[in-house]
């Protein structure tokens, strides 16, 4: 019987005894894994070796780098250091101006908010001003003059604002110059406009203040010491002191004023000899001189009075007035 390609059985009847026969081809096939996985073994022993080598080689060239490499290496290594080092100072120096930009941006947008809402606040002010002055009473508002105050005219201890405006009293006497026109000790102040014809009206804000004098005077005023203020003396002038109000006539008239006012006009008329004062805000009069004689130059006179333990530390403040628009 020829071999088939596959195992196969053949049955004996020899002493009842099974005998299996396997071919040759069959042996052969069991022993060709045993062989393919010797070849896999060296394959991989082999690679191993090469890896080994070159980790081996990797290692001794390392080791043999000359001492020029080696201090490059770490110079470098430093420098990466330093500027990475340098870039964190960088980045924290940034953070902190950002934040800090960030502050002041905060500010600034209040800063506007608040100037903006000044600005409304004045515009609605000169509007209301506007309106007041183009009132049909107010018949003088097309004489309206600017007033500021004279600086070599006031006595050693008033303070001038720079534009001229407004004047406080303090307790430290200044070194001023001594010349003819400043007063002395007497707390006065004359404006720098004079008048020798014409008509003209100015306002002064007195609100907050527990004494003052406002009023024009001839330039041949006396001064040096003390001051007796009337029209003999070349003053026109009203008050208020120890909440008394009076018109200082010469003797002095008491002023009853239904209610404080705080802003004080001033209107004279030169050739007519009249000088008025009025309650600026109410359209009320408050005293006139009448019949009077200049024959020389007048001016604007101003007194806010020494501040007693800051009950009178408020200034005389020179109102900017605008002319009726028509």
């Amino acid at each position: 019987m020829e071999l088939s390609e596959n195992i196969y059985e053949e049955t004996k009847q020899n002493e009842g005894k099974h005998i299996y026969v396997v071919s040759n081809e069959s042996k052969q096939n069991k022993r060709e894994p045993n062989s393919l996985q010797l070849g896999r073994y060296k394959c991989a022993v082999a690679c191993l070796g090469l890896l080994c080598g070159l980790l081996v080689a990797t290692i001794i060239g390392l080791l043999l780098k000359t001492p020029t490499e080696t201090n490059q290496i770490k110079t470098m290594s430093y420098n990466l250091t330093r500027e990475i080092e340098m870039l964190q100072n960088r980045y924290s120096l940034l953070t902190r101006d950002i934040s800090q930009l960030q502050v002041r941006c905060n500010n600034l947008t209040r800063e506007k908010s608040f100037l903006q809402d000044r600005f409304n606040t004045v515009a609605d002010e000169n509007k209301k001003l506007q309106k007041r002055l183009c009132h049909p009473k107010m018949e003088m508002a097309q004489y309206v003059v600017d007033v500021s105050l004279d600086p070599d005219t006031a006595e050693n201890n008033l303070i001038l604002s720079a534009d001229g405006k407004r004047v406080w009293h303090v307790d430290i006497r200044q070194n001023l110059p001594d010349n003819p026109e400043r007063f002395d000790p007497v707390v006065c102040v004359l404006g720098k406009q004079g008048f020798t014809s014409g008509r003209f009206y100015y306002e002064v804000q007195i609100s907050g203040k527990t004494a003052w004098i406002l009023g024009v005077a001839r330039e041949s005023i006396n001064r040096k010491g003390s001051i007796k203020a009337s029209p003999l003396t070349g003053y026109w002038t009203i008050w208020l002191r120890d909440d008394i109000y009076k018109a200082l006539a010469g003797p002095s008239v008491v002023l009853t004023l239904k209610e404080k006012p705080e802003r004080v006009g001033v209107f004279v008329d030169y050739e007519a000899g009249f000088v008025s004062f009025y309650d600026a805000d109410r359209w009320t009069p408050i005293y006139s001189f009448k019949d009077v004689s200049f024959n020389e130059t007048i001016y604007p006179f101003f007194s806010p009075f020494p501040n007693k333990d800051n009950k009178n530390s408020t200034p005389l403040i020179i109102v900017t007035l605008f002319t009726c628009l028509k």
